[in-house]
């Protein structure tokens, strides 16, 4: 199996916001060492859940600078660099290794809708521009454009794209990639991890995870030793945080008030188009929360 560079309890981190709206470098570190203390020894930066759309370049590139500079060895740092742009996906990543990123996360371009041919030289292009392993974003619900199994095939050849963040919920299209290749699969949707793991997946990149570390980081470590029991347990006692976190509202959203509610963060603000919880939704996080165990 290839050696694996981005950790396996892994979250897509949110970027925590003052009131007015700038990046809280204070309430970052927090977060940072909070998923450090919880199980994880990956993070996601400027993924989806880190509101990356509304970051600018420079805000990006300084989130990703921090997280690194907090987290030293202990953790892989990886960055999201995707856009619907090649050239500024390239800019991106070599800023992104110039500040100590450890991998890059390589969304499939949105809203131009390449075909495949043109997915394929967009992620080669990418992955030719650094020294950094990448993983594969596929999460075509918000993108409009999948990751067909083919064109994951062809792309495991290159020597840098090394993993597939698979939001796509076609488990049996996974099966056969992962069958095929040393790809490393993560689940990329909470929902469905306990399966991706049980057919072969190394870990997960969660939104949930920013309450639920230590319970992912002992999924995983329940199906490595082949303890499904165990692995299903935990799967179903957090039912209702996932449901709370990922189906009441939006996972932006939703992860920096549960974060507010632990004490991690001060502020839940998220940048227009999304908006904060109304009080019937915090409401249901905080039953989610206590109904699993997680406050």
């Amino acid at each position: 199996m290839t050696t694996n560079p981005f950790g396996r309890v892994i979250t897509a981190m949110v970027t925590p916001m003052r009131p007015d709206g700038s990046v809280d470098e204070v309430g970052l570190r927090a977060v940072v060492e909070h998923l450090i203390a919880n199980g994880h020894d990956g993070i996601v930066v400027n993924g989806t859940t880190g509101e990356a759309s509304t970051l600018s370049d420079d805000e990006s590139i300084d989130v990703v600078r921090l997280s690194k500079e907090i987290v030293g060895d202990r953790a892989a740092i990886t960055a999201g660099i995707g856009s619907n742009d090649t050239a500024h996906s390239i800019h991106m990543a070599a800023r992104a290794a110039e500040v100590g990123a450890d991998a890059l996360l390589l969304v499939s371009p949105y809203y131009n809708k390449p075909t495949q041919a043109g997915l394929v030289a967009h992620c080669r292009a990418v992955a030719d521009s650094t020294e950094l392993p990448v993983m594969l974003y596929d999460i075509p619900g918000r993108t409009g454009v999948e990751f067909s199994t083919q064109t994951l095939l062809e792309l495991a050849q290159h020597p840098r794209i090394a993993a597939v963040k698979d939001a796509k919920a076609d488990l049996w299209a996974s099966t056969h990639v992962m069958a095929a290749t040393d790809l490393l699969w993560f689940s990329g949707d909470d929902v469905l991890t306990l399966a991706h793991l049980a057919q072969g997946a190394v870990g997960c990149v969660s939104v949930v995870g920013h309450v639920a570390g230590k319970e992912y980081a002992a999924m995983i470590a329940a199906v490595d030793a082949g303890d499904l029991a165990t692995a299903r347990e935990i799967h179903r006692r957090l039912i209702p945080a996932v449901d709370a976190i990922m189906t009441t509202s939006q996972g932006a959203i939703m992860a920096k008030a549960a974060l507010v509610e632990l004490g991690v963060i001060d502020s839940a603000f998220v940048r227009l188009p999304l908006v904060e919880s109304p009080p019937e939704d915090l409401e249901i996080l905080r039953k989610g929360l206590a109904a699993a165990g997680l406050r």
